[in-house]
């Protein structure tokens, strides 16, 4: 493997160091259009899907054995790309790794954003659309089954947290590199939506209907934020509101996991054996 290794950094203050580091700050993976992926599974994940990053770092003592093997089919892959890969001294990996549960082999990517579905898509399936997410464990989960369940795509509305952030894209566990990501604003949201042809469904806990049921397809679900929940202007656009009804001392579920249970009973008919 060290012959696919261009060289080997040793500097806390060298560029790809820096820039690594401040891939952490929102404005700067805006500005720049990258992020950050981490471990042997994800990064693979990617190369399954058919992106490309744009350099490798690598920990220069990396543990033998086979995730040692894996890097090494990794690498040799990104350098028959084109890609720079680097070893890192333990010193500077330290600075890039995260912090809890550092994995040996990191990747930075361009980030992807789709372009809108048409109002009146032709396809059947499940958008989610989400409405100001805070947490980016949340958002990643969602990521995740959302691509666990066929979903056509995640809109983001509002000033949501960023599906690119290490912690979300590590929730993702590499279906960041497969779901369709889109964003807007409420009123863009409001008046795109407006003419869609199916099912546009949020939950809140105040409705009157029970959220078991079928669902005429193509199908917005519109989840609220954590804490506020749907927001009336956004529940306006809903030609249905839902429940999940719930007993024992709670009077609401995490918003991953109330994102689970809806889109399961949504695509119900679809997963069905």
């Amino acid at each position: 493997m060290a012959e696919r290794i261009e060289r080997t950094i040793t500097s806390l203050h060298h560029p790809i160091v820096k820039l690594v580091r401040a891939l952490d700050r929102r404005k700067v993976r805006r500005a720049e259009g990258i992020f950050v992926a981490e471990g042997l599974k994800v990064i693979a994940t990617g190369r399954d899907r058919g992106w490309v990053p744009r350099f490798l770092l690598m920990r220069e003592d990396a543990d033998a054995g086979d995730k040692k093997r894996m890097s090494a089919v990794l690498i040799a892959w990104a350098a028959e790309c084109g890609v720079p890969c680097l070893a890192l001294a333990e010193p500077a990996f330290a600075k890039v790794a995260a912090r809890d549960n550092p994995q040996d082999l990191i990747a930075v990517f361009a980030q992807r954003w789709k372009p809108l579905p048409p109002a009146a898509p032709e396809e059947k399936g499940v958008w989610v659309v989400l409405e100001e997410v805070r947490d980016p464990g949340n958002l990643g989960t969602i990521v995740r089954t959302a691509d666990a369940v066929g979903a056509k795509g995640v809109l983001l509305v509002g000033a949501c947290c960023d599906p690119y952030s290490r912690e979300a894209v590590r929730a993702t566990m590499g279906s960041i590199f497969n779901v369709p990501l889109a964003r807007m604003e409420q009123e863009a949201f409001r008046a795109w939506s407006a003419a869609w042809p199916g099912t546009v469904v949020g939950a809140a806990p105040a409705a009157g209907e029970d959220f078991r049921g079928h669902y005429r397809e193509p199908v917005l679900l519109i989840m609220g934020g954590e804490g506020p929940g749907l927001s009336p202007a956004l529940a306006e656009t809903c030609t249905r509101l839902v429940r999940i009804p719930m007993t024992g001392s709670v009077d609401s579920l995490n918003l991953a996991i109330a994102t689970a249970v809806m889109l399961y009973e949504i695509r119900r008919e679809v997963l069905a054996p």
